[in-house]
């Protein structure tokens, strides 16, 4: 489609935290390609607000498979174009109804594949990096790639308010800032790294700098994990868990000067906001699939047994604390937040 024919575009990927930063290349792309046209993108209802703030997005609202059901039957074709990411056919008829032309991947149903205007094949199961799997959309209407960097965008106000937040909380000496991020979701916690070996790093990092602090990051359903933590450390640690909306998670986020986490939601934001990062992949999702890509201080901790024929019963508990120390204090030295203990 020419340029100038594009003025309004659909972007439809209803997914969780860490698969909705991953199509932000692709929609860049998009925008790039057709500068002059007005993106909508329509996600999950808890996790849309991961895409506010981005320049190249018009605006962002909530869909669901049920509510897209009831959707689009009246009125013109509001979108040129839209890009519907998944397999969930509710989402693909209603883009089939508010759009002129829609590009999906293939959906193995001729019905609804000979109504795409294009269609991108899958890849096969783990054997490509998540954005250029999602890049594969644009790349099917002829658009290129604009970079491979996940986008997220902290407002001024948000800033303003992390700061004053610590600023209020931590002791003025504190340092370095660690933000701590201990488990994953409850249906993919065979990336957790065990609590014991997350205490052991600490005590480390706080022999080499007795004045850091953690700010321990994540939600309602790892309390345990995450109270664990701030209990070995009252005074070094401030447990933010469960206590904060996704958006000022973020904010508090971009303060820290390292961050340590398993593969989640808010390790994909980290890796959006372009600060030093330990990230740890467990051998069956391993950094070549899934780590930030473009990120200028990613230090990537991958499974010992990362390859062929790992599965999620595999234990993280097979990277040993040695090997996240030795990240974690070159992170440390190569971007010093600091002046570590002699």
């Amino acid at each position: 489609m020419s340029e100038g024919a594009v003025r309004r575009i659909l972007v439809i990927n209803v997914s969780r935290i860490g698969d909705t930063l991953l199509v932000t290349p692709a929609i860049r792309a998009i925008a790039t390609a057709y500068p002059a046209a007005r993106i909508t993108c329509l996600g999950h209802p808890k996790r849309v607000e991961i895409l506010e703030n981005l320049p190249f997005i018009g605006r962002v609202g909530a869909i669901t498979k049920q509510r897209a059901r009831l959707m689009g039957w009246l009125g013109r074709k509001r979108y040129d174009i839209a890009f519907v990411y998944g397999n969930d056919r509710p989402l693909i008829d209603y883009a089939l109804r508010v759009a002129r032309k829609v590009v999906a991947f293939r959906q193995g149903d001729g019905r609804i594949d000979s109504r795409l205007y294009k269609a991108a094949e899958p890849a096969p199961f783990q054997s490509l990096h998540s954005v250029p799997l999602h890049l594969a959309l644009p790349a099917a209407a002829g658009i290129p790639p604009a970079g491979h960097a996940l986008d997220y965008r902290v407002t001024e106000a948000e800033d303003r308010w992390a700061r004053s937040l610590l600023q209020q909380q931590l002791p003025s000496t504190a340092g370095p800032l660690i933000g701590l991020q201990v488990a994953s979701f409850p249906t993919k916690a065979y990336r957790d790294w065990p609590v014991e070996s997350f205490i052991s790093l600490c005590r480390r990092i706080l022999d080499r700098y007795p004045g850091a602090h953690f700010l321990i990051f994540g939600g309602a359903l790892e309390r345990d994990r995450t109270e664990e933590v701030h209990r070995r450390f009252p005074a070094s640690s401030s447990l933010f868990a469960g206590r904060l909306s996704l958006r000022q998670t973020a904010a508090l986020m971009k303060q820290v000067d390292l961050y340590i986490g398993v593969d989640t939601g808010p390790t994909h934001i980290m890796g959006a906001l372009g600060i030093p990062m330990v990230a740890l992949y467990h051998c069956y999702s391993p950094s070549r699939l899934i780590a930030p890509l473009e990120h200028p201080c990613l230090y990537a901790v991958d499974h010992p047994r990362a390859g062929p024929g790992c599965s999620p019963e595999v234990p993280m508990a097979e990277i040993s604390v040695d090997t996240v120390w030795e990240k974690v204090a070159a992170a440390l030295a190569e971007h010093p937040p600091g002046n570590p203990a002699p």
